[in-house]
């Protein structure tokens, strides 16, 4: 995620992040910092500068942040301004990531609906071209577009789910669809899994699927977080998708295979 000294600089600085996340408030805190230095070109490269003492470059933050943020989001900013970055745009990605790991804690209990619903979100702007573009329409302003989330999601879903689908919306990522897919790769970072994307012909049923997770959890030393994708491509088996693997089962993968051997 990070490399060279970011990397040690995001580990101190997700040291400081010590509470469930007071209902998310720390993390939509961390957030609106994330975007502030991301804003504000001067600011960012002050914040940053190896140069600059990191006790002048936490009192600069406390001064600008103070009474605007919480407690708890003012210690994980002013430690990760005394760190030394290896790019200035990292201190704005790990507060980024460091406000989804909070969101996520604020869940409690629910974290694994979050995941869950994330994921649903994700497809959702997936099969439906109107909406992506409408997401990615650099002529649409955020607060719009946050409108029109709001509208599609209603009451439906958890407010932690809220937060991380407006927050998808921030430009840090390519697309939509990339963000969500990576801060539901962070919540189950939190609960100490993985994730597997399973691509089926049919919906599984809750026995299949309790196995294929047990199988999954033992191959990969980890508790597995499922996915499930009905595809009308998969002639039969499963296609499963879990970090840079692929496990592919189906008839559709097999005839290929053979169509292969005999043209080779």
């Amino acid at each position: 995620m990070f490399r060279g000294a970011s990397a040690d600089a995001y580990a101190a600085t997700a040291g400081a992040l010590t509470g469930p996340g007071a209902g998310g408030t720390v993390g939509e805190d961390l957030f609106a910092v994330a975007d502030l230095l991301r804003n504000e070109p001067t600011l960012r490269r002050v914040a940053t500068d190896a140069s600059v003492a990191g006790e002048a470059k936490a009192s600069l933050l406390r001064g600008v942040l103070t009474g605007k943020v919480s407690g708890e989001a003012l210690d994980v900013v002013t430690t990760g301004v005394s760190q030394r970055w290896t790019q200035g745009r990292d201190l704005a990605d790990t507060l980024e990531r460091l406000g989804v790991v909070s969101v996520v804690r604020s869940a409690g209990p629910d974290a694994e609906r979050l995941e869950d619903e994330l994921f649903a979100f994700g497809q959702l702007v997936k099969a439906n071209p109107e909406l992506r573009d409408a997401l990615s329409d650099p002529a649409r302003s955020r607060e719009d577009k946050s409108a029109l989330l709001r509208d599609l999601m209603g009451d439906k879903v958890l407010p932690a789910t809220i937060a991380l689908v407006q927050q998808s919306l921030a430009g840090s990522y390519r697309t939509v669809g990339v963000a969500l897919a990576d801060f539901q790769k962070v919540a189950a970072e939190v609960r100490g899994q993985g994730v597997a994307t399973v691509h089926v012909a049919k919906p599984l049923s809750d026995v299949d699927r309790q196995r294929l997770a047990d199988a999954l959890a033992r191959t990969y030393d980890r508790e597995i977080h499922l996915n499930v994708v009905v595809d009308p491509q998969v002639v039969g088996g499963i296609r499963v998708e879990i970090g840079d693997d692929v496990i592919d089962g189906t008839v559709a993968s097999r005839l290929d295979e053979a169509r292969r051997k005999l043209a080779g």
